[in-house]
């Protein structure tokens, strides 16, 4: 089993910047891709960024290309997701996720990982 606990949301104005951090315990050392989600209320869930632990490739979503950034510090089996000049349709709860199978392409779907994060708020105001 794998356990994923996010952090480091929050109120932000627009313009401003945060930091996500996901830290991955339990069987970590069998993860292959890390990923960002965010759902909007009363939206689906949407793929943000993940990254590869392995290579440290990323995959973006067009909407936040440019502004955001994802990363990995392998030590610590954390994820990070800077987010910058952050804007109010960036509002949402944010999940991480995990894909546990190997794959030759990180997959920007929910379908692509198995194990996920409970979620932080993350609220943009105008």
């Amino acid at each position: 089993q794998v356990q994923l606990v996010e952090s480091g949301g929050g109120l932000v104005q627009a313009g401003g910047s945060l930091r996500l951090s996901c830290a991955a315990s339990g069987r970590a050392f069998s993860l292959y891709d890390m990923g960002w989600f965010r759902q909007c209320s009363g939206k689906e869930r949407e793929f943000v960024a993940a990254i590869r632990w392995s290579s440290g490739r990323t995959r973006y979503a067009d909407s936040i290309k440019g502004r955001f950034t994802i990363s990995r510090d392998n030590a610590k089996k954390t994820v990070y997701l800077q987010m910058n000049n952050l804007e109010p349709e960036d509002t949402a709860v944010y999940y991480c996720a995990a894909d546990s199978r190997d794959g030759l392409s990180i997959i920007p779907a929910m379908g692509g990982y198995d194990y996920w994060g409970q979620g932080t708020q993350v609220t943009v105001s105008s």
